[in-house]
């Protein structure tokens, strides 16, 4: 294919040249040749050579040089269910079952949904955050590298809203918000990796009860940190399993765990789950 020319829109400004490249021509071309392109002057940048880490900005012209492009987005896929989006970011709302990312084993992500869904976008929306596999509800994504920025940003921070309804295998005691503190780490038992309460890294929860029986509670967690498989942990070591979750004593089945609500400076996304369970409808009144 022959050398070809794009100009930087408003979604791609800001990114590095080298990540710029990476999003325009896709994985089949590996980093490395990327950065050769650009170290040989096969990539001009408004006429001009440019360094990998240069910033690109709206409107300059891109010469991108002839390349052998194999991989093609997967078009078969189903589309996410949109909740919201604007120019910068987009929420969907992830089914349980589906991982965030692809990788070994799975042929299917949000990830790649996501990809199938805006093909012709120059600026492909990713995932900003993970989700486990099994857990559904609210996942957030960058339209464009600022919105994407601002997500990743945020996440890292620790700022920004999280809120999960959930169904554990237990008789909840109390009537009212509880914090719940603890100290997380991996376990070392080889071949049975999980997360348990230990003297890792310090996790942060707050729990309402919602509904209580004997058997089952439906509770509205809201997370403050955000460690893997935090509120797994959390609850499943206070004898509260999540239902379905057979990793931390929560029997077979489908896992309740569903991220509720997002909260951001520049939105806020939420979607409710598809249980057969009736949801309280004054959520919004206990967050506040």
């Amino acid at each position: 294919m022959p050398a070809e020319f794009v100009t930087v829109t408003a979604a791609e400004s800001g990114q590095k040249l080298v990540r710029f490249l990476e999003r325009r021509v896709g994985s089949d071309v590996p980093r490395s040749a990327v950065m050769r392109w650009i170290r040989k002057g096969d990539v001009r940048v408004d006429k001009g050579r440019r360094k990998p880490f240069d910033i690109v900005k709206e409107g300059q012209m891109v010469r991108i040089p002839p390349h052998q492009t194999e991989a093609t987005v997967k078009t078969d896929l189903s589309p996410l269910e949109i909740i919201y989006e604007d120019d910068d970011y987009l929420a969907v709302n992830k089914p349980a079952g589906l991982p965030s990312q692809g990788g070994t084993g799975h042929n299917d992500s949000v990830a790649d949904r996501l990809l199938s869904m805006y093909a012709a976008a120059p600026f492909k929306p990713a995932p900003a955050h993970r989700l486990d596999r099994d857990t559904s509800g609210v996942l957030l994504a960058g339209k464009s590298y600022q919105g994407q920025k601002n997500l990743s940003d945020m996440f890292a921070g620790g700022q920004g809203g999280k809120y999960y309804l959930t169904i554990v295998r237990s008789e909840w005691t109390g009537d009212r918000w509880e914090d719940l503190y603890d100290f997380m780490e991996k376990s070392a038992v080889k071949g049975h990796e999980k997360m348990i309460v230990g003297t890792g890294r310090k996790a942060h929860s707050s729990v309402f009860p919602l509904q209580i029986t004997k058997e089952r509670s439906l509770l509205l967690v809201k997370l403050h940190t955000g460690r893997t498989h935090q509120i797994r942990v959390q609850l499943s070591s206070r004898g509260a399993p999540i239902s379905g979750d057979s990793k931390y004593g929560g029997g077979k089945g489908k896992m309740k765990l569903h991220c509720w609500r997002i909260e951001t400076p520049w939105f806020t996304a939420e979607c409710y789950p598809k249980w057969n369970i009736e949801i309280p409808d004054n959520l919004r009144v206990i967050i506040e």
